[in-house]
C-alpha cells in the first residue's frame, strides 16, 4: 500500500508533469520545434532506370505572429533546402489559422512569400492551395505571388518532369473543401492532362480525396489535418472534432490501400487553437524509389 508521502509526492510529480507538460503544449512546440521526418515509399511501378525521387513537403505554413512569424518560415526554409531535396512541394494553407484572439499580426501576403523564392531543388517548386487560402479572401494575392516568385501553382492541373532517362508528372488539386471551390475541383479532369503511363505524384491538401484515387497514381501527397495537433499514446489525436472527424481516418502517416500509396504530413503551423503536443512541426522528406519486390505488379493504367 501507497505510503502518504509517496502519494503527495506522486501527486506533486504528477502535476509537474502535466504543467510540463501543458508548457510545451502551448509555448515550446509550436514555436520553437522542428523535425525532419523522413518517410519511404517503394512502388513496382516506378522506372528502374529512374534514381530514387527525394521530395521535399511544407504544408500548413500558417503564417501569423507569435507563432509562425517570417523569421521561423526563413529558418525552416534554410533547413529544409539543406536537405538538398530533387523536388519541393507545398500543400497549402499558407495564412493564419488561428482564431484572432490567439494571435498579435496577420502576416500580409508578400511578407511570408519572401522566405518562400529562396526554396531551391533541382525539379523545381510546386504548390497548390488549401482551404485557409480561400476562407481568408487572399486567394487571388495569393496566385499573383506564386506567379512574380516563379513557382508553379497546380490547380487542377499537371505537368510533365523529366528525371534520369525517364519522366514522371506531377499533379495539383483544387482544393476541395471551401465553398469558393466546390464543384470546381476535378481529380478527372485533372488527370486527363496526364498522357502516358508515366509515374504521378498527386498534391492534395485533404487527404480525404485518397479514397478516391485511382491505381494510375504513384502516390498522393497531402495536409490539412496537422496530425491533430495533440496526440495522447493509447488515446490518440485529439485535434478531430465533429466538423473534421472524416479525416481522422488520414490523421498522419504513410497509407497504403490496394496498392495505392498516400503520405500525410502534421505540417507546421496552426489552425482554431494555438496548441501542438507530442505532434512537432515537420518537414517531410518522402524517398519514392522501385519496389524490386513486387516486380510482378500489373502496369498501372492511366485512369
Amino acid at each position: 500500500m501507497i505510503s502518504r508521502r509517496h502519494f503527495l509526492s506522486l501527486t506533486a510529480a504528477t502535476a509537474g508533469a502535466g504543467m510540463i507538460g501543458a508548457a510545451d503544449a502551448f509555448a515550446v512546440e509550436p514555436r520553437f520545434s522542428l523535425v525532419v521526418k523522413d518517410w519511404t515509399v517503394e512502388h513496382a511501378g516506378w522506372p528502374s532506370a529512374a534514381p530514387p525521387l527525394r521530395i521535399a513537403i511544407l504544408t500548413d505554413i500558417h503564417a501569423v505572429e507569435p507563432w509562425m512569424p517570417v523569421q521561423r518560415i526563413s529558418s525552416i526554409v534554410h533547413e529544409l533546402n539543406a536537405q538538398k531535396p530533387d523536388i519541393i512541394v507545398l500543400l497549402g494553407d499558407y495564412v493564419n489559422g488561428l482564431r484572432r484572439r490567439y494571435c498579435t499580426k496577420e502576416i500580409p501576403v508578400g511578407e511570408w512569400m519572401a522566405p518562400l523564392q529562396s526554396l531551391h531543388a533541382p525539379l523545381g517548386v510546386y504548390a497548390i492551395l488549401g482551404n485557409h487560402d480561400f476562407w481568408s479572401g487572399q486567394a487571388p494575392e495569393i496566385r499573383r505571388a506564386f506567379r512574380k516568385a516563379g513557382i508553379a501553382l497546380l490547380e487542377n492541373a499537371a505537368l510533365k518532369v523529366s528525371w534520369g532517362r525517364d519522366h514522371f508528372w506531377i499533379a495539383g488539386l483544387y482544393d476541395q473543401l471551401n465553398a469558393e471551390s466546390r464543384g470546381i475541383w476535378d481529380l478527372k479532369a485533372t488527370l486527363r492532362h496526364i498522357t502516358d503511363r508515366a509515374p504521378v505524384i498527386l498534391l492534395a491538401h485533404e487527404p480525404d480525396i485518397f479514397a478516391h484515387v485511382p491505381a494510375s497514381v504513384t502516390l498522393t501527397l497531402a495536409g490539412h489535418t496537422h496530425g491533430g495537433q495533440i496526440y495522447i499514446p493509447f488515446v490518440g489525436r485529439l485535434g478531430f472534432v465533429a466538423d473534421n472527424a472524416r479525416y481522422a481516418k488520414y490523421a498522419y502517416g504513410h497509407f497504403e490501400e490496394d496498392g495505392r500509396h498516400m503520405i500525410v504530413s502534421s505540417g507546421l503551423g496552426l489552425s482554431n487553437l494555438p496548441i501542438r503536443f507530442m505532434v512537432p512541426p515537420e518537414i517531410a522528406i518522402v524517398t519514392l524509389r522501385r519496389d524490386e519486390r513486387n516486380l510482378n505488379a500489373p502496369l498501372m493504367l492511366k485512369a
